[in-house]
């Protein structure tokens, strides 16, 4: 078994794989000022349900974006299960360059997302990551990542909306029929959904510009199916892309190793 670990800004997800498929997947809030052990005290109930066996576990590999949180789950994951993580950075999979300015500003989920997308494909791809912050991140056929944009996620801007207005509530994100708003709910849901519709496409075809026009799409994370009107743009919507990035660096340094 492999149990893969993605530390998000808000979340932090578990997912266990085994003979070819992710056999359970659980997610706890991503919350830095808490010790090792209440980590340790969530996914060992998590697996006590499921009933799985600690000494089952072979492979452990960890992605986080939350530096803090970082140490705080690498010792519980080496207490719990007896062995190190894999800890995934720049250099964790050297079949994937990195051709940015400074390789270690790029966050691991990113890197993840970029191995499975690579390894997948093996052609130009953009991967949208619908997650808190919005990140397109563009890989060559040849195995390189050539660099990232970012903007606030969808939620993100909800919240900001909120919280820096007076009279502006916190909305449901539900995509609107119509772009001129009615009233307050829906001109929110209009202006974020529909206006991050715009975006999203936007950012393709200029991707894809520069590429040539030689580049597909895929899509995830944990809104990426959200906005329906954008289906069309992706070659496919996996929310556990991350995931099987994760999973694939693990068995890479496990073969390594051997």
């Amino acid at each position: 078994m492999l149990l893969a670990v993605d530390a998000g800004n808000t979340d932090t997800v578990f997912g266990l794989y085994s003979a070819n498929e992710w056999k359970y997947i659980w997610r706890t809030r991503s919350l830095a000022q808490e010790p090792a052990s209440y980590y340790e005290s969530t996914l060992r109930l998590h697996l006590l349900e499921a009933g799985v066996d600690t000494d089952h576990i072979q492979t452990v590999v960890l992605s986080s974006v939350v530096p803090p949180l970082t140490p705080t789950l690498q010792t519980m994951l080496k207490g719990l299960l007896g062995q190190e993580p894999v800890l995934v950075g720049p250099d964790v999979f050297p079949d994937l360059n990195i051709s940015i300015d400074h390789p270690y500003e790029i966050g691991a989920d990113l890197i993840a997302n970029a191995v499975a997308a690579f390894s997948r494909y093996r052609r130009n791809c953009i991967i949208v990551d619908f997650g808190t912050a919005l990140t397109f991140t563009t890989v060559s056929g040849e195995g390189e990542i050539l660099g990232v944009a970012i903007v606030p996620g969808l939620k993100t801007a909800v919240k900001a909306l909120f919280a820096n207005t007076a009279q502006l509530p916190e909305v449901p994100l539900v995509l609107p029929a119509s772009a001129i708003g009615k009233n307050t709910t829906h001109a929110i849901q209009a202006g974020i959904l529909l206006g991050y519709e715009g975006l999203v496409k936007s950012m393709i075809q200029r991707i894809r510009k520069e590429l040539d026009g030689d580049c597909i799409a895929v899509a995830t994370g944990g809104l990426s199916s959200i906005i329906d009107t954008l289906r069309d743009e992706f070659v496919d919507i996996d929310r556990r892309l991350t995931l099987d990035g994760l999973r694939i660096i693990g068995e890479y340094v496990q073969a390594a190793r051997r």
